[in-house]
């Protein structure tokens, strides 16, 4: 096992040490490779353990600031699961997935989960001054936008204004803001998801062809809740895939500077 070094703490504490696993990057390329979106599943079940254990993994895709604003709809009810599918405009990928799972991002939750990160640190030897201040004061500045935005709209001016002068964050200043950056990190934990389930031998789809609305209706969330994707999962049909993956030239998207 090797180590690395995680400089975690700045005031003279011992740094954490974490061991890192050997990993062959020959069979992650294989996950990667053979990762598709199946439109087609056969009926094969997913057994519950590798549910689970995928299920967890996705919770470890990174987050901003840990405050993981994510929610994971695991459809098991029958008559829930059928209203999901027609509001995926009843399509292969979620009529025939064995397990349906909604992904919802929840910047609504910033300030619970703010707390709770507070929680845990206190109840910790020791907490480190720098990370409690973080909590007590810079996520509460960064992620705060007021009633009807009015602390935003002032964040937007200040920013606008300081960042003549110096390098600056200059988002989130909106709600708006907030949705993009919970999407971010709730799409981080659908990949996880995705490449677990490979890994384990299964297959997912990611799905964005839905209506929204219903969704949210469905599963009964707030309008501040944002739908990320639904993701069928299953075991792949001979005919599930639809065609060979294609993707453009690397040169159009990679770029060197």
């Amino acid at each position: 096992m090797s180590k690395i070094t995680i400089l975690s703490e700045i005031n003279n504490k011992k740094p954490f040490i974490e061991d890192l696993p050997k990993i062959n990057h020959k069979e992650f390329d294989k996950v990667i490779k053979s990762r598709r979106s199946v439109r087609v599943f056969t009926n094969d079940i997913i057994p519950q353990d590798i549910i689970k254990k995928s299920l967890d993994n996705s919770l470890k895709a990174p987050t901003s600031s840990n405050l993981q604003t994510w929610e994971i709809y695991w459809i098991k009810s029958k008559n829930i699961k059928k209203k999901v599918v027609e509001a995926c405009l009843s399509q292969p990928a979620a009529k025939t997935a064995k397990e349906l799972f909604v992904f919802v991002s929840r910047p609504d939750h910033w300030k619970r989960n703010n707390q709770m990160m507070l929680d845990y640190l206190n109840e910790k030897k020791n907490p480190s001054v720098s990370v409690l201040k973080y909590y007590n004061k810079i996520t509460k500045i960064a992620y705060n936008q007021g009633f009807m935005n009015i602390f935003g709209f002032l964040k937007k001016l200040y920013v606008s204004f300081v960042g003549l002068y110096r390098v600056i964050p200059r988002e989130p200043t909106s709600f708006n803001d907030m949705k993009v950056w919970s999407q971010k990190t709730t799409a981080l934990a659908c990949q996880n998801f995705m490449l677990s389930m490979r890994a384990y031998g299964f297959d997912t789809c990611p799905m964005e062809g839905f209506d929204s609305f219903r969704l949210k209706r469905i599963l009964k969330l707030p309008n501040k809740a944002q739908i990320c994707m639904v993701i069928g999962a299953g075991k792949r049909d001979p005919n599930g895939v639809y065609g060979k993956q294609f993707r453009f030239d690397n040169k159009l998207f990679i770029k060197e500077v």
